[in-house]
């Protein structure tokens, strides 16, 4: 009998040991400083408490290889790398890095320095010497894309001995080292050396987001977990999530070093009608940017939520993510319970941990009433073990079905149980009429809440109930323990 229970508390141990383990690694675009409004985001705005790793977000490269600065205003001038360094003073275990490259330095500059042997090695030194001088704990490399976007078909070679050069120096002085890589399976084949990159990175960051984008000529999801029913050609059946993670463990990668990526935005279109608003439906190009990142065909989730109460809300059962319609205007995103669904994956599927892009666009002053960094808690809650990805949730009551196949979107639900739910046009607690669209709790019984849709002009009423040991959040809109609601 002792032999079993200290082998059941050996399997605690170790099971709580693996979960403490699991990564979240949380990029900042430092120029959301400059961003208007709510929308502007200092090194003082992130929790370090979050975040296992955070990375500063970018440094570039010259023809010489050197790292240089790309704002040193902000950088340098404001102390923002220094600050952001500091943020371990409230956390030690916070572990802080700096990414090279990214979308906008493109890959033409980097092509040219690692396939030169001289210069690729005045490269390596130059990055040790970087993270040591400022005092990052570490390097993640970001070069968008080897062989790519003006690169040469040497890349792929001049990447793995980079690394390979970087590795033993990085050893010497215990500074980590990371890449941010392709989601898309002909730029994996094309860019990457999979078993020299694992050989050599502590950790490898893949970008299973931009799936789909204005870049197509119709609507599609910014990562789907998994294919939709219009993913019929071959190269579309591979546009998700779980092909992409699954194809790096094929390809060598060991799924532990792996960190599967999300992002806190939407790619968003203009659709060429209003009344064609489902998955696939043609667009014109990009949706209308954001008030904060002002960017069209991305919006920010801080910048979605706070007005989706506006737009339809449809959440899609076959790819396990929403979108969302407006007149002509579609996003496709990620929120609380799709974010919980990847959480959930990585637990199941033995994945290293997740990556975020971005800390920034993160809901993280908390004005949509799912406090403060949504979708980042999120991740962190199913990933400790705090709460499960698998719950089942409340189902929103949406328009009667255009021929989509998809279901609308659902809160979160904690409780294992489902909610008992009954649907009447005028329950007695609301005899008065609805204030508005929206959720609303029983104002006599917290377990009790009332979803009002506006239905022609008049609003119908659903009766919902959380389960026992539950009661409904008005600040996340969902049934939440009884012990963390203030009734």
């Amino acid at each position: 009998m002792l032999y079993w229970f200290n082998l059941v508390a050996l399997l605690v141990l170790i099971s709580a040991y693996a979960q403490a383990e699991l990564r979240i690694v949380c990029y900042w675009g430092s120029w959301s400083v400059y961003r208007p409004g709510d929308g502007a985001f200092d090194v003082e705005d992130i929790d370090p408490n979050l975040c296992t790793h955070i990375v500063y977000t970018f440094v570039g490269i010259n023809a010489k290889g050197k790292v240089v600065l790309l704002d040193t205003w902000n950088d340098i001038d404001l102390g923002a790398i220094k600050r952001f360094n500091a943020l371990r003073e409230q956390n030690p275990s916070l572990k802080t890095m700096v990414a090279i490259g990214g979308w906008n330095e493109g890959s033409k500059k980097y092509s040219k320095v690692m396939n030169n042997d001289t210069t690729r090695g005045i490269f390596v030194d130059n990055v040790v010497n970087f993270v040591k001088k400022y005092g990052f704990d570490g390097f993640d490399i970001d070069w968008e894309y080897p062989t790519q976007r003006g690169g040469s078909p040497g890349d792929k070679d001049a990447f793995s001995k980079l690394l390979s050069e970087l590795r033993p120096k990085f050893d010497a002085n215990g500074f980590l080292l990371s890449a941010a890589v392709s989601a898309g399976v002909d730029k994996i084949d094309a860019a990457y050396d999979v078993p020299q990159l694992v050989k050599n990175l502590d950790f490898i960051n893949v970008m299973t987001y931009d799936l789909h984008g204005d870049w197509d000529s119709a609507t599609g999801e910014n990562a789907p977990m998994y294919p939709g029913n219009e993913d019929i050609e071959n190269g579309e059946t591979k546009l998700n999530v779980d092909y992409a993670i699954n194809y790096w463990i094929q390809k060598g990668a060991p799924a532990s070093k792996l960190n599967l990526g999300m992002g806190t935005y939407g790619r968003s279109f203009t659709l060429q009608s209003s009344s064609d608003h489902g998955i696939g439906a043609p667009s014109t190009g990009p949706g209308q940017g954001g008030p904060y990142t002002e960017e069209a065909g991305d919006l920010g989730y801080n910048e979605l939520c706070i007005n989706l109460d506006q737009w339809t809300v449809v959440w899609n059962d076959k790819q396990e993510v929403p979108y969302a319609y407006k007149g002509n205007q579609w996003v496709g995103y990620d929120n609380v319970e799709s974010f919980k669904i990847k959480s959930q994956y990585i637990l199941d599927h033995g994945i290293g941990g997740a990556m975020i892009w971005s800390i920034d666009t993160d809901d993280y002053r908390g004005k949509c009433n799912q406090g403060k960094y949504p979708l980042i808690n999120t991740i962190k809650s199913v990933l400790s073990g705090q709460s499960s990805g698998t719950e089942p949730s409340n189902p929103t009551p949406t328009e009667p079905s255009t021929g989509d196949t998809d279901t609308p979107t659902k809160p979160t639900q904690p409780p294992t149980q489902p909610p008992t739910t009954s649907t009447t046009t005028t329950p007695p607690p609301l005899t008065e009429g609805c204030p508005k669209e929206g959720y609303i709790r029983d104002p006599n019984n917290c377990q009790i809440f009332y979803y009002c849709q506006n239905v022609n002009g008049q609003y119908t009423i659903s009766q919902y109930s959380c389960p026992d040991g539950t009661l409904f959040d008005t600040t996340i809109n969902a049934c939440n323990y009884a012990d963390a609601v203030q009734c």
